[in-house]
């Protein structure tokens, strides 16, 4: 079950990825559309690579990880609203959220549980970071917080200690949330 589990999650985020890298090619290389495919197809390569021989670190989901993933979008929607609604700068809004969310493990030393929310938290300021352009309500926020945090919750036993996994995550799930809203004509 969790080499399926990692399987689709490698498999999900190396194809969102290879989109991006993809969109960024074709638009920088119009005139050289065959070094774009070289550029494409060999940084997938080598993305795919790293994420095969990474270790897997196995890890049981309970209902406490489940718990933490709800996080994501409470601190996609604070990060957000603090921007929005008060119109402090977005950077400033993470750092508030972030900030807040560090000092949450001090409320109880000893809950397992409290020590967990600030990376949840995070991930969601990620989230909760996007341009106004794409996240035009709260609604998409709240949407792209739930997509991240289920991946947050698929993908804990994935990418341990390897930078940029929040903000990877939170990536996709506003792409997958923006998706999901163009399809629906939302």
């Amino acid at each position: 079950m969790n080499k399926t589990i990692r399987f689709i999650v490698i498999f999900l985020l190396l194809i969102f990825q290879i989109l991006f890298l993809s969109m960024i090619g074709l638009e920088n290389y119009q005139h050289k559309k065959w070094q774009a495919i070289l550029f494409i197809v060999g940084i997938s390569a080598l993305l795919l690579i790293a994420y095969l021989k990474a270790p897997l670190h196995h890890h049981e989901h309970d209902i406490e990880d489940i718990l933490v993933a709800i996080w994501v979008p409470i601190g996609a929607v604070v990060c957000y609203s603090l921007h929005t609604y008060l119109h402090l700068e977005i950077v400033i809004s993470a750092g508030i959220t972030g900030t807040l969310a560090s000092f949450l493990p001090n409320l109880n030393k000893k809950s397992d549980y409290l020590s967990k929310l600030p990376v949840a938290i995070y991930c969601g300021t990620f989230v909760g970071m996007s341009s106004v352009n794409i996240a035009k309500n709260i609604g998409f926020i709240i949407a792209a917080g739930i997509f991240t945090g289920v991946l947050l919750l698929l993908s804990k036993n994935l990418f341990l200690g390897v930078g940029g996994k929040l903000g990877t995550l939170a990536f996709v799930g506003v792409t997958i949330a923006s998706f999901l809203y163009y399809i629906l004509h939302i």
